[in-house]
């Protein structure tokens, strides 16, 4: 019934205890004519005594009306307010954050205080509409003892320092943001500017006491940052802020600040080749989402593979920009495996509905490597150059906006000018994949090769698909059709094969191996 255009969010941090103090200034306009909003605002829970408490709103100098009802905060006017006027309320709070904003040591010892809202946390610290539909600018303004630092959404507008040892923190970001990025971090930490790209300024934020080998492995921010540019399209904030911190996840795509997790800084004690790429990965994930999921966010939480799909197959193409098209098919191959393994409990799609009551549950390998699968399958369908045609469209249309699943469809059949439909269709909404069995044989006096394939799975499915036909050291390449139950297929070969391989350049999401011979 609104839509909320920016919050300003006033806090007070301290050393002493856990309570949070809070004047949330909130600019919205009524979709509806009414007499009375509410905000999600988690109340104080009696069994923990945490929560939080609204204290007293205002609209202009005029004291409102209010009452807290579990996770709402209900305001009301004395009279009705009409369809499409412009509101401004503040509310003043305080309480112990239950979740969403993290108030705990770091691995160091080191109190520390973190942002982390997804997927709809952010409602246990501010009062907000909590859901990626409604995007709004936003502003932090932090009061905390004078020995932490504060990292926020935005740029730097003022820090101050103010009476006991205090300090005022002032950051502002003025792109519409989903609730889930709009965060704070406040800790010890030491920053270093890494690179100004493209007149944006990459930096580090690490805890003191990993600082130099802290520096040096997030200094990786500074390759993976122009490859995005350059394939999607031009970036959307002001700065970018590599964090290290508390958050629940591996790594948690904050606007214009990602937070990652405390041991994102290796130590000398891990594997280090395999970790330092595990980690570039991770970054390149993370800065992926700046685009995907931050600027052209979901509409809504069914849609939550155009954030965690799209980030998770953009690091793929980074990485395989960076360590070639053999590193591409290696993580592909691992992404497929999760996904066969996943299926065997869980036969949902990749859209899904059924998540309304435990959105974490989202956050599994449908809405990862499924669906980095479905665009892996996609940009094979209608090759590379349409498919970076198609993401940069997708981008630059909905950035700064929200997106369905829908939207991204007609934007792909617009660049491609095929119907994609059936594609769509079976590999989203359709819970599985294809599961072949085939077989060979090869006609020596007429030189063909018989190929037999089965979709033994429920639900059919039409792909193409490679077959790498091998006699010694030899292999040629022919692609086949498959849509029918049993599809059988006649290829001219000039020699008999040893063996014949289904999809051997990665192309497919599949379940099935090497077909044997008849």
């Amino acid at each position: 019934s609104i839509d909320v255009t920016h919050y300003r969010f006033a806090l007070s941090l301290n050393d002493s205890n856990n309570i949070i103090y809070g004047q949330a200034t909130i600019n919205f306009t009524f979709r509806q004519t009414s007499n009375s909003v509410y905000f999600d605002l988690a109340g104080i829970n009696d069994s923990t005594g945490k929560g939080m408490k609204v204290v007293r709103v205002l609209d202009g100098r005029k004291d409102l009306q209010f009452s807290q009802d579990g996770n709402r905060l209900n305001i009301f006017f004395s009279e009705n307010v009409a369809a499409n006027s412009q509101k401004e309320v503040e509310v003043f709070y305080k309480g112990i954050p239950a979740d969403g904003l993290i108030i705990d040591t770091n691995k160091y010892g080191n109190r520390t205080f973190f942002g982390d809202n997804w997927p709809n946390r952010a409602h246990n610290w501010i009062p907000c509409n909590d859901h990626p539909a409604d995007k709004a600018s936003v502003e932090f303004i932090v009061t905390a003892p004078d020995h932490y630092k504060v990292i926020a959404n935005g740029i730097l507008v003022e820090e101050s320092s103010r009476q006991q040892h205090t300090k005022l923190t002032h950051w502002s970001e003025e792109k519409l943001l989903p609730t889930k990025v709009m965060v704070i971090g406040v800790a010890a930490f030491d920053v270093q500017l890494v690179d100004d790209i493209d007149c944006i300024p990459i930096t580090s934020w690490v805890f003191p006491e990993n600082r130099d080998s802290g520096f040096a492995q997030y200094a990786v921010a500074k390759t993976i940052f122009p490859f995005f540019l350059n394939y999607i399209g031009p970036y959307a904030y002001k700065k970018l802020a590599n964090v290290q911190s508390k958050t629940r996840f591996g790594g948690m795509e904050n606007a214009s600040n990602i937070f990652y997790y405390e041991n994102s800084v290796l130590t000398k004690n891990m594997e280090p080749a395999k970790n330092r790429k595990s980690n570039e990965a991770l970054f390149a994930h993370e800065m992926a989402h700046q685009w995907f999921g931050n600027d052209a966010s979901e509409i809504d939480w069914q849609d939550v593979w155009l954030s965690e799909s799209f980030a998770t197959y953009m690091n793929h193409l980074y990485m395989e920009s960076r360590y070639g098209p053999e590193e591409l098919k290696k993580e592909m191959q691992i992404d497929r495996e999760a996904v066969i393994d996943f299926y065997k409990t869980t036969k949902t799609p990749v859209v899904d509905n059924s998540h309304a009551n435990d959105l974490m549950e989202l956050l599994n390998v449908n809405t990862y490597q499924k669906g980095s699968w479905v665009l892996h399958m996609l940009r094979h369908q209608v090759g590379d150059s349409v498919f970076q045609k198609g993401i940069r469209l997708y981008y630059n249309t909905y950035k700064g906006k929200n997106a369905s699943t829908k939207n991204f469809i007609d934007i792909m059949e617009n660049v491609s000018h095929q119907d994609l439909n059936t594609f769509f269709n079976q590999w989203l909404f359709t819970a599985g994949h294809p599961i072949l069995k085939g077989n060979w044989q090869y006609d020596e006096h007429k030189k063909l090769l018989i190929v037999s394939i089965s979709q033994e799975q429920h639900s059919l499915f039409q792909f193409p698909l490679d077959l790498g036909i091998r006699q010694g050291e030899e292999t040629i390449f022919k692609t086949i059709h498959v849509s029918e139950r049993n599809t059988v297929v006649k290829l001219p070969v000039s020699f008999s094969p040893d063996s014949i391989v289904l999809d051997p350049k990665t192309n497919l999401l599949f379940d099935g191996n090497i077909i044997e011979a008849k």
